[in-house]
């Protein structure tokens, strides 16, 4: 679908407009509520701020935009593998894309219509080339969106085949905050974790909020809790609670990246909804499953 025929279809103005930015197309907008831009490509929400509050998702500044380039920064849709792909020789001999290939592929917007006091957004991606080519044929993806003063994102895996199907899957969402050094994360503090900074050993569980002093890359398994993000120097918390989910990724890099500033590091925090590892979701032929996300932003 062109810009031309998304603006025919679902354009409402002064709240819904499309555009296209270094050749992606981005959907834009704006309510009494709270504003958004979610890019077609990879279904990839890129900005979501509330009214009465700065903006609660991170995007860096040097992010490469472009077709078939990740966007750095976001919630990226991870699927069907997490990382690295583990099988070394998917294409021509080599691994499949980190991540996998749902989030550089462009999705079709299904709708875009009120719902209530917020906008609810519909996406799909079905089998592409590109997909084919990793061995996933029989899938269907679709991704809503509630976005209003709270934020609701639903991923919906389908098996479309007759045989079982494996996967991975995260929102891989970076936050927004003031200096990640004055950050607090509560919610994990029972779970045991695999340490992916020190050659994944898995270490026991903390008891105590989680702080960030150095680079940190931590899955934890085997948890559904409500996390919330103390923003110390924003003076706002951010809770992030989850269903469909058993695993939770918390990861910040503590340095520059080709596609992150040398200061932009200090600005976020990914906290990912996520289903990877041992959680990893097998669905038989004709079943499907749903990952979802609330977020929600206060004052301390």
């Amino acid at each position: 679908m062109d810009l031309n025929e998304l603006q025919r279809r679902f354009a409402r103005p002064g709240v819904l407009t499309f555009d296209e930015e270094q050749n992606l197309i981005r959907l834009k907008l704006r309510t009494t509520h709270a504003s958004a831009t979610v890019y077609l490509q990879g279904a990839h929400l890129a900005a979501w701020q509330p009214q009465g509050f700065e903006p609660v998702i991170f995007l860096s500044r040097k992010s490469d935009l472009g077709p078939g380039k990740p966007i750095r920064g976001g919630v990226p849709i991870v699927f069907p593998w997490f990382a690295g792909d583990s099988k070394r020789d998917r294409i021509d001999g080599h691994p499949g894309p980190s991540h996998g290939f749902a989030r550089i592929q462009d999705w079709t917007l299904l709708a875009a219509e009120p719902d209530g006091d917020a906008i609810l957004l519909r996406f799909e991606l079905g089998p592409t080339a590109m997909s084919r080519s990793m061995g996933f044929d029989n899938f269907r993806l679709t991704q809503q969106f509630r976005i209003g003063h709270e934020l609701t994102m639903q991923l919906t895996v389908s098996n479309e085949g007759k045989q079982p199907l494996s996967f991975e899957q995260a929102f891989h969402s970076y936050y927004n905050v003031t200096d990640v050094h004055e950050v607090t994360l509560n919610g994990l503090e029972p779970t045991a974790f695999i340490d992916k900074t020190d050659d994944f050993k898995l270490k026991p569980a903390s008891h105590e909020p989680l702080r960030f002093v150095t680079f940190t890359d931590r899955i934890y398994n085997g948890t559904t809790a409500t996390c919330t993000l103390h923003d110390v120097a924003g003076r706002r918390r951010i809770t992030v609670s989850k269903s469909g989910s058993n695993t939770t990724v918390v990861w910040t890099p503590f340095k520059e990246l080709p596609d992150l500033g040398p200061w932009e590091w200090h600005e976020m925090l990914a906290v990912e909804t996520a289903n990877v590892g041992t959680n990893s979701v097998t669905l038989a032929a004709g079943a499907s499953s749903t990952l979802g996300a609330h977020v929600s932003v206060a004052k301390p």
